[in-house]
């Protein structure tokens, strides 16, 4: 009888505490992705967007058990279109735009008509067919405004806010078609800030040196290889070249990443992150056995441009915001990589002078180096346990070709480094240290 109860009694918490949540988590939307083309012209701009109609819920338009009431629904839908503008605001220059005319229909779930900018908006300018069956919350609402603008070269801003309560969970894909140039895509967090479509070029260097300053800050693998670079250093010199060498290696990748150049397939992201650990491992192996610094810079541009292949992994999503200003965002990212580096050794040296003063130099740099090195193991034994599990590409024609160019650039970029290092060897000679004249002995003299 006891167990029976609390069978029974584990039952009604287990169903009040969790069947909530199931229930809850059935009514969420499966299909969350709107897909919207903005085509900008002389004197107006052109806003075609598709909404899952399971992100609408709430919308008024009338059931016929369970299909929708196509008949009696044409003024529900621009009820619908209306509501939608609202979740959908779109800015030039700051100023909030009011469509001026809107259309609005509702679409089979099998409709592929945007996937063209074209048949988007022919479809979405077309009435609903009433004869055809469109289940509850299976189909989309297709809509098209029109917006008049001041100039096709303003800068456009757009937010998604329909179902504003998911959150994240929503996504927008918009195409933006400028008046002149190519267009591109981007995808858009539903419930973010508002995104400029075309930013100036000020406006997309400023978000990028941000970007470029969080990533590096917030990446502890390149803090850490950046850190073991600098401990065994005391000669500004050396330190130059260091973080020049390391700056113009990471640079190489980042942009060949940048324009689609680097390996593709699922293998490379944990190859990328196992030898950034790998390097790490290695940096502080020769701080300990006590390597030649002068020329560190040689091995610091081999791992540089490893660590730019995991930069771009970090730029790669928010290329997409660059507008037509894809240089200027990668130059403007390498700078905020640069700045970040600049804050955090600004911090790391004066503590390394600060504990070269407290510990011996060489137990100080041993010391440092291996707790730099158990931390890298970890990780480089983590990510190549991920590494293993990856399914490797077959080496065929266009996999060479892509090697071979790799090969070309690393082996121009390891001579340009070397026609800079003995550049500056003969542009800035190391000071020679004067010697006291020897003085003979006087007896030595009258022989």
């Amino acid at each position: 009888m006891v167990k029976a109860l609390f069978r029974f009694g584990v039952t009604v918490f287990l169903s009040s505490t969790f069947g909530g949540s199931v229930v809850a988590a059935h009514d969420l939307p499966t299909k969350t992705t709107l897909n919207a083309f903005i085509k900008v012209e002389p004197q107006q701009a052109h806003l075609v967007v598709r909404v899952p109609l399971d992100l609408l819920r709430r919308a008024a338009i009338p059931l016929n058990g369970s299909q929708y009431d196509l008949a009696a629904a044409p003024a529900a839908i621009q009820q619908s279109v209306q509501i939608l503008a609202g979740g959908l605001p779109i800015w030039e220059n700051g100023n909030r735009l009011t469509p001026s005319s809107w259309t609005g229909r509702l679409s089979l779930p099998s409709d592929r008509s945007f996937e063209q900018y074209e048949s988007a908006l022919q479809i979405a300018d077309r009435p609903t067919d009433p004869s055809i069956a469109i289940y509850y919350i299976q189909g989309f609402l297709d809509a098209h405004f029109i917006y008049p603008i001041s100039s096709p070269r303003s800068v456009f801003k757009i937010q998604a806010l329909v179902a504003a309560d998911l959150g994240s969970m929503t996504r927008l894909t918009v195409r933006y078609m400028p008046l002149e140039g190519p267009s591109w895509a981007m995808l858009i967090t539903g419930g973010s800030r508002p995104v400029a479509l075309n930013p100036a070029w000020y406006q997309a260097a400023g978000g990028f040196v941000l970007l470029g300053i969080e990533h590096i800050l917030s990446g502890m693998d390149h803090l850490l290889f950046l850190f073991c670079l600098v401990i065994p250093i005391r000669r500004l010199r050396t330190l130059v070249a260091v973080i020049t060498a390391f700056t113009l290696a990471h640079s190489v990748t980042l942009i060949g990443s940048a324009y689609h150049l680097a390996p593709r397939g699922a293998w490379f992201p944990p190859f990328v992150e196992t030898a950034i650990a790998c390097s790490i491992v290695y940096m502080a192996l020769e701080n300990i056995v006590g390597a030649d610094v002068r020329r560190r810079w040689m091995i610091t541009g081999l791992f540089g441009l490893v660590h730019g292949f995991g930069f771009s992994y970090a730029l790669g999503q928010q290329l997409q915001f660059a507008g037509s200003h894809l240089l200027v965002s990668l130059f403007s990212f390498n700078v905020g990589i640069e700045i970040g580096q600049l804050l955090v050794l600004a911090l790391m040296l004066p503590a390394l002078i600060w504990f070269r003063r407290v510990v011996p130099e060489r137990m100080g740099v041993i010391l440092l180096s291996a707790i730099v090195a158990h931390t890298g193991w970890h990780w480089m034994t983590d990510r190549w346990e991920v590494l293993r599990q990856a399914e490797w590409p077959r080496l065929d024609a266009a996999g060479l070709v892509t090697m071979g160019r790799w090969v070309a650039a690393l082996l121009l970029a390891f001579a340009a480094a070397r026609w800079l290092a003995k550049w500056m060897e003969r542009k800035f000679p190391p000071r020679e240290k004067t010697r006291p004249a020897r003085i003979e002995h006087p007896t030595a003299l009258a022989r």
